[in-house]
């Protein structure tokens, strides 16, 4: 697979792969992470031997952040590439319903499209010290547009899903296992641990075995269609043309969204903000 060090793939064994999430100084979710991300899933779709892969991050603050606004329309010319702005239901799509078992090993923050990417993993396992999930979107006057309504709905139910989205604020790994929507909370120095050895426990099972139970939980567990996607994507364009969109986009610019500092280190409480 082509790659220009947003991802990088450690193989443990023919069966279990590691997946490095690798975009300094944030880790923003850019078009060349979402080429190598569909690169990435066509080798998992081809693999016969491939049975469990885990998303973990370089970067202890952030795993997976918001997509990149500078850059979002680009088109990288690499294996892969494609306007994930409008491809993103396809991809995740793909991976929700691939014969592998995903999972995100969360340490840091995984916000908006971060958080929309570890909710489309089959399971989440995350820090207790490190890890931070929010949807944003609200909080700039915008919306949830790549699942993150979908999958809190069928995880955590009307109510809290309402908080979450709604709320655009932080919520630590202690709260996201008691709402439901981790599998997991762990000692940050437990995290790696646990996950490696349950990731290869799995791996050492039949395929078919796993790819049936995944099918199973999948018809069972409210898993939304490609096309329950694509209208909550159509909608958040046509919200992002909002002009109380588009003024809450300059007042986050100006505090500092996408750069490094407090703003992205403490969004939830700084969208709050009486100011």
């Amino acid at each position: 697979m082509s790659t220009v060090n947003r991802l990088n793939i450690v193989r443990e064994s023919l069966a279990y792969w590691r997946i490095i999430i690798n975009n300094p100084p944030l880790n923003l979710f850019d078009p060349w992470m979402f080429a190598e991300l569909n690169a990435l899933m066509d080798d998992i779709e081809k693999d016969k031997d491939l049975k469990v892969v885990v998303f973990e991050s370089t970067d202890e603050d952030f795993f997976m952040n918001h997509h990149d606004v500078v850059n979002r329309n680009v088109i990288p010319d690499q294996p892969g590439a494609a306007p994930f702005f409008y491809h993103w239901p396809t991809f995740v799509t793909r991976l929700a319903q691939s014969s592998v078992i995903s999972i995100a090993k969360v340490r840091g923050r995984a916000r908006a499209q971060g958080f929309e990417f570890a909710l489309a993993c089959d399971m989440r396992f995350a820090s207790r010290e490190r890890a931070k999930f929010a949807l944003i979107e609200v909080g700039g006057s915008s919306i949830p547009g790549g699942g993150g309504v979908e999958w809190l709905s069928a995880l955590v139910g009307r109510s809290r899903a309402l908080e979450i989205v709604c709320g655009a604020d932080d919520f630590d790994a202690d709260l996201a296992e008691r709402y439901g929507f981790i599998n997991r909370a762990l000692p940050d120095a437990e995290l790696d641990a646990y996950v490696d050895g349950f990731a290869e426990r799995m791996s050492r099972f039949e395929k078919r075995a796993l790819e049936t139970g995944k099918k199973m939980v999948n018809a069972r567990a409210g898993v939304p269609s490609e096309g329950e996607l694509w209208t909550s994507n159509h909608i958040l364009h046509g919200v992002d043309l909002w002009p109380e969109a588009q003024k809450a986009f300059t007042k986050l610019t100006a505090a500092g969204f996408g750069k490094v500092g407090d703003f992205e280190l403490n969004m939830g409480e700084r969208l709050g903000d009486k100011s």
